[in-house]
């Protein structure tokens, strides 16, 4: 598992933050493991949240045309 978050999609890192708080609430996991999910946990709720405010950004940029149909997009910026 690799410790970089920024190469998943937000539906993987959604997925894997799931499978994270799972194995925290199970219990099962040393104090240790417990730290190291909770750390990656950490990386991946911030990279879920950042990707949801892209998204959220880009679509506030539709624009609409006077009839109220989506007529083209604003590129956000840095997306």
């Amino acid at each position: 598992m690799s410790d970089d978050v920024s190469s998943l999609s937000f539906e993987q890192a959604m997925k894997e933050l799931e499978a994270t708080v799972s194995k925290l609430e199970t219990g099962d996991a040393t104090l240790d493991e417990s730290i190291s999910l909770y750390e990656r946990g950490a990386k991946l709720r911030a990279h879920c949240e950042a990707r949801l405010r892209e998204a959220e950004e880009r679509v506030e940029k539709i624009t609409l045309a006077a009839d109220g149909t989506p007529a083209g997009t604003t590129p956000a910026e840095g997306l």
